[in-house]
């Protein structure tokens, strides 16, 4: 089962990681400045993590509403993917992927994992 890992960076400001049982890390939210906020935004990718893909690898790119992943390519050329809310903020991003598979196969571990991740507090 997965977990939502919450802690304070050295700035002061708090974040979370989201990993999987074997413990890896599969995605990570931007810095938030309140332990509250922090929470709200995990909460926020617990509510979204079933939404739908928009791949912007391909053309055309079939354009979705928010709430939806986005996988993208980066400048290194590896494949990325960011999960936004309703309101279009990004709540949560992966680790790049040599290929785009194993950037769904991220996705999916997230639909799996987060709903019902339990928040650890470090």
């Amino acid at each position: 089962m997965g977990k939502f890992v919450v802690k304070q960076t050295k700035n002061g400001g708090y974040k979370f990681d989201l990993k999987a049982g074997n413990g890896e890390v599969i995605a990570t939210s931007e810095v938030y400045t309140t332990e509250a906020a922090c929470l709200k935004g995990l909460r926020s990718v617990k509510a979204n993590c079933g939404s739908h893909i928009e791949d912007q690898t391909v053309e055309p790119v079939e354009a979705k509403k928010n709430p939806k992943f986005e996988v993208y390519t980066d400048k290194a050329g590896e494949f990325r993917f960011r999960l936004k809310a309703r309101n279009g903020q990004i709540i949560t991003v992966g680790e790049g992927y040599k290929t785009k598979n194993s950037c769904l196969n991220g996705i999916a571990s997230i639909q799996k994992n987060a709903p019902d991740a339990e928040i650890v507090k470090e």
